[in-house]
């Protein structure tokens, strides 16, 4: 598959709590064999998930048996450990959409594995349809808890829109651009790029100058001020806490057991030979 990693990056680790963005697709799924992930284990964070086209089969080791869909949210707390594998169904033929992170704050790094689906409504504004999956926007809000300030929302803009949109100005906030020419907060933005505003504004105003239809997804919330480590599928504070999770994963504890799925679990990668920097954002 075809994956761009928007988030981290050199210049920026996180967006609020927002740590982690792949941005896939499409992808015919005749040609490339689709999405077949194994179980495989998170501690210390969330997993967004959210679809432009395609179906996904979640298994998870809470016993959670869902499909991701198209407009439709699927969001996992890992917290202490959770496992879980991710599957397209033969009723896909393109896959479109993107894989989010969100990093726990350190009182509720260790919560326990939960998992959450939700459909949020579309919401009509001059030149927009929104939906809100995460947080509150455009009067949408959605009722997925999270254990700090978040906003999660699809826009598409219509041909020629301009759209100025009430924000937390406490929140920074960023917007990834997955069709379309798109300009935020007067920065133009192409496919695959990722806009960051910073915390001070009331407002975003987002506009496509163009005679074709933008897909978007704006994410926002408050800096996040703790450092983290962020390795393979695990986000903690020392390396230390990370080598205490791949062995549990290696040895069979803490993370459960996937039920349905047809095949082996993935193996953890070898952990490098040197302490793992901790990441937060410039100041």
């Amino acid at each position: 598959m075809t994956v761009r990693r928007t988030l981290p990056q050199r210049t920026r680790s996180l967006i609020g709590a927002w740590c982690f963005a792949d941005h896939y697709g499409p992808d015919d799924v005749a040609v490339s064999g689709g999405m077949d992930v194994a179980p495989h284990p998170h501690t210390g964070l969330q997993t967004v998930s959210w679809l432009f086209s395609g179906e996904i089969e979640h298994r998870d080791s809470l016993g959670s048996h869902a499909l991701v869909r198209p407009g439709e949210l699927n969001l996992m707390t890992g917290g202490h450990g959770i496992s879980h594998s991710e599957v397209s169904t033969p009723r896909t033929t393109l896959l479109h959409g993107v894989q989010l992170w969100v990093a726990l704050p350190d009182a509720h790094r260790d919560t326990p594995p939960d998992f959450r689906h939700h459909v949020p409504e579309p919401v009509r504004t001059d030149g927009a349809e929104i939906r809100v999956f995460l947080g509150s926007l455009a009067g949408s809000t959605s009722p997925v808890p999270t254990f700090t300030p978040l906003l999660g929302a699809e826009i598409l803009l219509e041909p020629g829109a301009h759209v100025t949109l009430a924000v937390e100005p406490a929140h920074e906030h960023g917007l990834l651009v997955d069709a379309g020419e798109v300009g935020f907060a007067g920065t133009p933005l192409r496919p695959a790029q990722l806009g960051f505003l910073a915390a001070g504004s009331g407002t975003v105003t987002l506009t496509n100058d163009t005679a074709a239809p933008a897909r978007t997804v704006l994410l926002g919330g408050p800096p996040f001020e703790e450092e983290i480590v962020m390795w393979w599928n695990f986000v903690a504070r020392t390396t230390e806490e990370i080598a205490r999770a791949r062995a549990d994963w290696a040895e069979g504890r803490r993370f459960g057991a996937v039920r349905g799925y047809d095949g082996d679990p993935l193996p953890a990668p070898v952990l490098p030979p040197v302490a793992l920097k901790p990441r937060g954002n410039p100041r």
